[in-house]
This record gives C-alpha cells, structure tokens and sequence, in this order.
C-alpha cells in the first residue's frame, strides 16, 4: 500500500490528507502550526510538527521511505520550492506540488516536481464533470491519463454484488471503497452489494470513466 506525506496542511493540504486517509492510506501530515497539527491529528496516520524547510527535521522523520510527497505550501513560494527540492533530494519517487502560478509552477518543474496542481483549475475540472454528470460527484486527476471519481451507483448496479457486476472487466475500473449514507467501506470485497443511493469511489483510465459519464 502507498505511503504518503502531506506538507502543509492548509485547507487544501488538510483535504488532500483527510481524503487520502479515508480511503485507506498510510498519511504522515506536516505543518509548522501547532494548532492545525493538532486539528487534524485524528484524521490522518499521524501528525508532526515540524519546520518542513529544514532538511534535518525531514529526514529525521524518515519521509525518505513515503512514495509520494504533497507539497501543498503555495503561499511561501520560496519554502514551497525548498521543500520540494529536499523530497527529490532524499528519494522520494513522486512530489506532487502546489503552484500559486504558472512561474511557480515552472520553477517547481524545474527542480523534479513530477506533477504541479493549481486547487483552482482543478477545482475548475471537477465542476465540469459535475455539469457533464449529476452522478460524478468528485474527480481527482492522479495521473495524466488517471482518474478518482466518485460516482452515484446507476440504476443496473443496485442490487448486485462486485462480483456479479465485474467492474474491471465491464467498465475498466476498480471499486475502492462504497459509501452508503454516513458509513463508508474503504475495502470492499466480491460479495458486498450495491444499494440504492450508495456512491463508489473508483479509479480507472479517464477514458473509461468517460465512458460511463455517457452511459448515465
């Protein structure tokens, strides 16, 4: 299972982390602020305080071992290119990094950023698959060609279990967890049955996900 490390946990960096939390990562949070480690201790694997711009403390921390480092810091834009340059540095094989600009986000390519989010643009994205869709509810980019969707369970689905419906076979996605009004199951197995209103999150190639935005 992958590891993940989110530095800065403003109110971006802390959804990222809540998100990722709950669908069943591993999730080091970092931030300097006391007070917001202490909020979002709960909600994560664990939390430390820690000045991110000192590579010491980081590898002290062992974040060398994470695969993917979120580098949410895009006020600072100075820190923000620091830190992220340090998680190249110690290993880390995947830094996603926040850019509060399009030069920001040229200097963090620059410097090994694998991929550069702009939470406004992206936001941009989510809310056109919403116009597209009423049942996407969510889409998070992961990977060029990559996708986290949350999806309203169509009608077909309601009644049958993962098995039955073979979502990687049928659709090309794969079923990570199933909500059904608060609960939510963060490791579903073949037997568990689609009910009416749950939303699955899933992860599929975006133009299979595409596919079923065009079935709804």
């Amino acid at each position: 299972m992958k590891q993940f490390v989110v530095i800065g946990c403003g109110r971006f960096g802390s959804s990222v982390a809540r998100t990722l939390y709950s669908l069943g990562y591993d999730v080091l949070a970092i931030d300097e602020n006391e007070d917001v480690i202490q909020t979002i201790a709960d909600s994560v694997t664990h939390a430390v305080q820690v000045d991110a711009t000192d590579e010491t403390s980081l590898k002290s921390l062992g974040i060398r071992n994470f695969d993917v480092a979120v580098v949410t810091i895009g006020s600072d834009i100075q820190s923000s290119i620091l830190i992220t340059l340090i998680a190249k540095e110690l290993g880390i094989k995947y830094v996603v990094a926040k850019a509060q600009n399009e030069l920001h986000a040229k200097v963090l390519y620059k410097i090994g950023a694998d991929r550069v989010v702009f939470p406004e643009r992206d936001m941009g994205v989510r809310v056109a698959h919403n116009l597209v869709s009423s049942n996407i509810l969510d889409y998070i980019e992961v990977a060029p060609d990559y996708s986290i969707v949350e999806i309203s369970a169509l009608k077909e689905w309601e009644g049958k279990n993962l098995k039955d419906l073979n979502m990687r076979a049928k659709y090309g996605i794969n079923v990570m967890a199933i909500k059904h009004g608060s609960e939510i199951n963060i490791s579903p197995n073949a037997l568990d049955m689609i009910g009416k209103d749950d939303v699955l999150v899933v992860v599929g190639h975006n133009d299979d996900i595409q596919k079923i935005e065009q079935r709804i």
